[in-house]
């Protein structure tokens, strides 16, 4: 399996969004099957984390203690901004995470989430020379790390880390020009500095599987056969440089659509990819709050209210109806990020003259506010 190149076949299994049973825990049979046919079809790269709840204790049961280790490739995960007081306290993940998978060795070994405040936590614990040191021992195979934040930033730590292997980024043809996650800017990016692209969120969290009607029509029309998440999940593997595009299965139904269009992947052609462009032109009609994530009126706002994240999730809601996601999203763009939510504004209108959109923040906020219930 050669992992830095482009010729395995380009699915993976993100196993953050794993099935559960009505007392929420993982359904491990059900993963045992899902794991059982993904191998079976060819594909072998796995991706859990540190982080994502029973995830890798189930993959150690599923996958490590019932298929060879030299069939499979895994995937896990350091988040250094979480809980973490000193170096040991983040190494201490990377030592939790070999015990809980079983694996022995880590096939691909990330700093998990980098981007703003958090990029600091894996600089101030020079864990960049710790994965590296790994790497000497054995212990991992590969090392990268994953990204949400802008192309300026990804460029500053790749000029500022040339040895990462890979990088890991959000890409979706929805989000492909979002200013809010400039999913272009940053592949560009990755391209420039050489570096091979593990594709996250290709369906947008499962958002588009559920898009407005007169999107989904654009797709339908161009092949009646073919499911919404097909669209996304070979938009994004399609893309030069990609190591493997990872989807968060949930379900064994979801595992046969994927493996069914992935087994023998064809990139899309030239009228595919209009057909794209289509779509996502026709998103672009449907009326949403016109934030360009400049952060001008973030800046001015004397009660630290996110605003910017706060349109961004209110915008995903309207766009996707999904009230879970846009929640999670609310809060990932605001709590997460240290800052307020909207009900905290108090219409001083010190952002107005800040917008370069003209957006009336002040009433927008109020709907958002609405909306998520703080």
């Amino acid at each position: 399996m050669s992992y830095l190149g482009e010729d395995v076949k380009k699915l993976g299994f993100g196993l953050m969004r794993l099935p559960r049973l009505e007392d929420e825990t993982i359904d491990l049979e059900q993963v045992k099957q899902m794991v059982d046919m993904f191998l079976a079809k060819g594909f072998t790269y796995f991706d859990t984390a540190w982080a994502y709840p029973g995830s890798e204790d189930a993959i150690r049961q599923a996958l490590v203690e019932r298929h060879p280790r030299d069939k499979f490739t895994l995937a896990t995960k350091m988040a250094a901004w979480i809980n973490c007081k000193t170096r040991e306290d983040a190494i201490a993940q990377f030592e939790t995470s070999l015990k809980r998978t079983g694996a022995g060795y880590i096939d691909f070994e990330l700093l998990h989430n980098l981007g703003n405040a958090r990029t600091e936590f894996f600089d101030r614990f020079n864990l960049w020379d710790f994965v590296a040191e790994k790497k000497r021992e054995g212990l991992i195979k590969h090392w990268g790390f994953s990204f949400h934040s802008t192309p300026q930033e990804l460029d500053e730590i790749l000029t500022k880390h040339p040895d990462a292997e890979f990088v890991q980024l959000q890409i979706n043809w929805a989000d492909w020009e979002n200013p809010a996650i400039q999913s272009r800017g940053c592949y560009e990016v990755a391209r420039k500095h050489g570096k091979p692209i593990v594709i996250m969120e290709p369906i947008k969290g499962g958002t588009l599987v559920n898009l407005p009607e007169s999107v989904a029509a654009v797709f339908k029309k161009a092949n009646p056969d073919a499911s919404l998440a097909s669209w996304a999940v070979r938009f994004a593997a399609s893309l030069d440089g990609v190591i493997t595009v990872l989807s968060g299965m949930s379900t064994l139904d979801q595992m046969r659509d994927n493996v069914s269009y992935m087994e023998d992947f064809k990139r899309l052609d030239d009228t595919e990819q209009a057909t794209v462009e289509e779509a996502r032109k026709v998103l672009a009609t449907i009326p949403i709050i016109p934030c360009s994530f400049c952060q001008y009126c973030a800046s001015k706002c004397p009660q630290n209210i996110g605003i910017p994240g706060s349109f961004t999730a209110y915008n995903i809601l309207t766009l996707y109806n999904d009230k879970k996601f846009a929640d999670g999203q609310y809060k990932w763009l605001v709590e997460m990020h240290g800052k307020e939510y909207a009900s905290k504004c108090i219409k001083c209108g010190q952002c107005l003259m800040s917008c370069p959109q003209h957006i009336k923040i002040p009433a927008e906020l109020v709907k958002v506010a609405k909306a998520f219930g703080r």
